[in-house]
C-alpha cells in the first residue's frame, strides 16, 4: 500500500517522533490507527445506546408516562444552572 501525506501531516508524524514517544514513524501512524478504532467502537456503542434510550422513551410516552415539556425545559435550566455554580 502506498500512501501520500499533506506536508503538514508529514510533519506532524515527524514531530511525534522528534518528541521522543515514538521511535518510528511506524509507531505514531500504529498509534494513530489504533485510537481511530477506538473511537469508531465508542461511536458505534454511543448509537446503540442511544437508540436504547429512544425505544425505552418512545414506550414510555405510548403508556402515556410522558411530561410536558415546560418541565423537560425547566429540569434543562437547572441542571445548566447547577453546572454553572460548580465550575
Amino acid at each position: 500500500m502506498t500512501i501520500i501525506l499533506k506536508p503538514e501531516q508529514e510533519q506532524l508524524i515527524q514531530a511525534k517522533v522528534n518528541s521522543g514517544k515514538y521511535t518510528t514513524v511506524d509507531e505514531v501512524i500504529a498509534e494513530a490507527l489504533q485510537l481511530l478504532d477506538e473511537r469508531d467502537k465508542h461511536y458505534q456503542k454511543w448509537v446503540e445506546d442511544t437508540r436504547e434510550k429512544v425505544a425505552v422513551g418512545l414506550a414510555q410516552l405510548e403508556r402515556g408516562e410522558g411530561i410536558e415539556v415546560q418541565t423537560v425545559i425547566n429540569k434543562l435550566k437547572e441542571k445548566v444552572r447547577q453546572a454553572k455554580e460548580g465550575t
